[in-house]
């Protein structure tokens, strides 16, 4: 019964995106869906001279796969993708059934790829030239409207030489891939890059990995980068105060060192973790950190004053009171 509703609404949706053909958006771009091959995690990445393409392009939900559906969008392809997916359809079927009762089909770019690590994907014989696409072990890369036929090629070699990079990093460095062989015809605009986990954890808030998105920028992908390693620092954070939670102080010094190494001077960052250490008694090492902070900002230590009632700053009161003085 629940695999014939979900069909009822994906034929639903395939009238539906039919009709509205000459209003799809042109996300004309290249991008990449990918499996990490250690983690089973899968990705997808993507770039375009067109506001916002994240929230059109790339799809993915952990344990199912990934999707990037582009040229003259059929957005419906993302979730519809999905949910084919999820009833046994390999990437290959689902593109073709997707594409079979799509009046613009020829106009498309899709690719796919499942938790298995399969991947296929179709390039429309309309797109925009240069337009086309590898496709390779655990891995596809898809451009069109580029200003050479060697971006999708020099995307590929790209992918697999730095196969030693976290997914996220190595689908950024194969988006960087695109851009230095010239990229699309039109320069850059937006860009994004999802991670969903090889398998759901039960909460699908807890299931995507990452998930930054530039959606108007001159040079996204030197944001796109930034932002991702201030998402890697915030992770380091969160990680070295798990550490303090269960007592571990090197390795909590150690987790903080790599996220001030990949996010420096952030007073937000440094002034949490001088609290987790007060909070474990190490007021020593805390003392100057709070000193650094309180110096850029006045309302740090107006808002150290709040945290005591809350317990989250759990101190006696004469050290509340070095703190304050630093």
């Amino acid at each position: 019964m629940k695999n014939l509703l979900v069909t009822i609404c994906m034929f639903l949706a395939v009238f539906q995106a039919n009709a509205q053909f000459y209003k799809t958006p042109f996300a004309h771009t290249y991008s990449v869906v990918a499996m990490d091959e250690n983690t089973g995690d899968m990705g997808a990445a993507v770039q375009s001279h067109w506001f916002a393409t994240g929230a059109v392009v790339i799809w993915g939900e952990a344990g199912v796969g990934v999707v990037a559906t582009q040229s003259f969008v059929n957005i419906s392809f993302g979730m519809r993708g999905i949910e084919l997916l999820k009833l046994g359809y390999t990437p290959q079927q689902t593109i073709d059934t997707l594409l079979a009762t799509d009046s613009g089909r020829e106009f498309r770019q899709l690719a796919i790829l499942n938790s298995k690590g399969e991947v296929a994907a179709f390039t429309g014989k309309n797109c925009i030239a240069e337009a086309g696409h590898v496709t390779d072990k655990n891995f596809s890369v898809q451009a069109n409207m580029m200003l050479k036929n060697t971006v999708w090629n020099a995307m590929a070699t790209s992918f697999k030489k730095n196969n030693k990079l976290p997914l996220a990093e190595r689908m950024l460095a194969t988006l960087k891939a695109a851009q230095a062989e010239g990229g699309d015809i039109r320069g850059m605009q937006s860009a994004a890059i999802l991670v969903v986990r090889a398998k759901p954890t039960g909460n699908k808030w807890e299931d995507v990995l990452v998930n930054i998105r530039v959606d108007d920028h001159t040079t996204p992908l030197v944001e796109l980068d930034r932002l991702l390693n201030v998402h890697n620092a915030y992770n380091y954070m969160n990680e070295g105060d798990l550490a303090i939670e269960k007592k571990d102080m090197q390795l909590a010094k150690e987790l903080y060192a790599k996220a001030e190494t990949l996010y420096p001077n952030n007073e937000e960052m440094k002034y949490w973790q001088a609290v987790s250490l007060a909070n474990m008694g190490n007021l020593a090492e805390a003392l100057p950190m709070f000193k650094i902070v309180f110096a850029k900002n006045e309302n740090w230590r107006d808002l150290t004053k709040r945290l005591v009632p809350v317990k989250l700053l759990t101190v006696s009161d004469t050290d509340l009171q070095k703190i304050l003085k630093q």
